[in-house]
């Protein structure tokens, strides 16, 4: 696409079924799962211009119809035919396109954590002076994230390959945005899947009140150290009732630190008198803790942290929401290193969570640049599967520069896209 035909623009009135269209808007701004779409209903005509602007952006190659009368009539056909394309010239025209659609959906994705890591850091600004407006700012940061699930049939889990945030932040919207997952999973309802985020974004949000130094749990730390850390709940506690969070989400900064066999803190409940959603959230904060632990040389690999939750961690979180979290996320979830049963060295890059056990990889293939890496989705590649996963060190050295899986992994969420899904 030329880059005037990128900035071309057209007012809301002559919108039609078809179009390419670009919203230039926050991406909590709008009802869309995404901001760039083509308009398939008239119902997302109105949608549009309910949001109050005069005109939007398009794309006339990207546009299957509904072309303005203005943009003139179809150009002549060539007095000579194009040469037909040859079968080779055609595969790698096609997958170039595809790396371009795959980079232009990673980059879509870097932006939205970006944008909703930006407004839980601003919650997190407003809660010593302004508590209410954190809470109100909490809430509608989950209703965001929730109305954007709900938007989409099928849903990918993708890894990022950059987290734009600080640290408080990535942690508190990966958690949220798994434990939301989760939710759509078991097909909470609207108000349990507000109170699941708003909880999981502000979970941790007691540790505001703590020290830097005992802000992050060590092996080292002393009994007295250890104590002071444990108080971030009953920080957490009181901030969420400054804050006027449900009570629903209250639970969850209560609760997320308790585990199914009361071996957990401050209260030591077992799984009969936990909230059902903070045993959620108490199973993905230990996740992403193990993912992305303060020391990022502690830091496991997906595939490790999954793998050591089912093995060593059983008793402390529930069966079945163990169950379904290993289940939506796949054995091999998104930053894992495996190894193919072809040999070839790869990247999972997305799990579609309605079928997680086929995801789709980055694979290392020597000779073949790395912004042309061949991407596969073992979904459709007969006969070609995981055979286990590594951790980085034990990549080649090339291989490891190639995948460059990152140090701390951070996810997001996209609807499935039409050519992700099976025949």
């Amino acid at each position: 696409m030329s880059s005037a035909t990128a900035h071309e623009t057209i007012d809301v009135a002559a919108l039609r079924v078809g179009m390419f269209v670009q919203l230039d808007l926050g991406w909590l701004s709008h009802p869309f799962p995404l901001s760039s779409f083509r308009i398939s209903s008239e119902d997302q005509i109105a949608t549009i211009r309910a949001l109050g602007l005069k005109r939007v952006r398009w794309s006339s190659e990207q546009s299957d119809s509904g072309k303005p009368a203005a943009a003139g009539a179809a150009a002549a056909p060539s007095a000579e035919a194009a040469p037909a394309e040859s079968p080779e010239a055609r595969a790698r025209r096609e997958h170039r396109e595809r790396l371009r659609a795959e980079r232009a959906a990673l980059m879509q994705c870097e932006r939205q954590f970006a944008e909703a890591a930006r407004e839980l850091k601003r919650a997190f600004d407003l809660v010593g002076a302004q508590p209410v407006e954190a809470g109100t700012h909490a809430a509608a940061l989950a209703k965001g994230l929730a109305d954007k699930m709900f938007s989409a049939d099928e849903l990918c889990i993708r890894l990022l390959s950059e987290a734009a945030g600080d640290k408080a932040s990535t942690h508190g919207l990966n958690v949220a945005l798994i434990s939301m997952l989760m939710g759509r999973s078991f097909g909470l309802a609207e108000a349990d899947m507000l109170d699941l985020g708003a909880g999981a974004l502000m979970h941790d949000v007691g540790k505001l009140d703590l020290p830097d130094r005992v802000r992050h749990r060590e092996d080292h730390f002393s009994a007295a150290e250890q104590r002071l850390y444990e108080e971030h709940v009953a920080f957490g506690l009181a901030q969420a009732r400054k804050m006027k969070l449900t009570q629903g989400a209250t639970l969850v900064v209560a609760q997320h630190h308790e585990h199914a066999d009361g071996s957990g803190f401050p209260l030591k409940l077992s799984t009969d008198r936990m909230s059902p959603l903070a045993r959620v959230v108490a199973l993905v904060n230990r996740y992403d803790n193990l993912c992305n632990p303060h020391v990022i040389a502690h830091a496991l690999t997906p595939h490790e942290a999954l793998s050591m939750l089912f093995a060593q961690s059983k008793t402390k979180f529930d069966t079945a929401i163990l169950g379904a979290f290993i289940k939506m996320m796949g054995v091999y979830p998104p930053g894992s290193a495996v190894q193919l049963t072809d040999d070839r060295y790869a990247l999972v890059v997305s799990v579609n969570s309605s079928r997680p056990l086929k995801p789709r990889v980055l694979v290392h293939e020597s000779g073949v640049p790395r912004d042309e890496a061949l991407l596969l989705d073992l979904e459709h590649a007969e006969g070609l599967g995981i055979r286990r996963s590594l951790r980085p060190q034990q990549l080649p050295a090339t291989t490891l520069a190639y995948l460059a899986p990152r140090p701390r992994v951070a996810y997001f969420f996209e609807p499935v896209r039409d050519g992700d899904k099976p025949a």
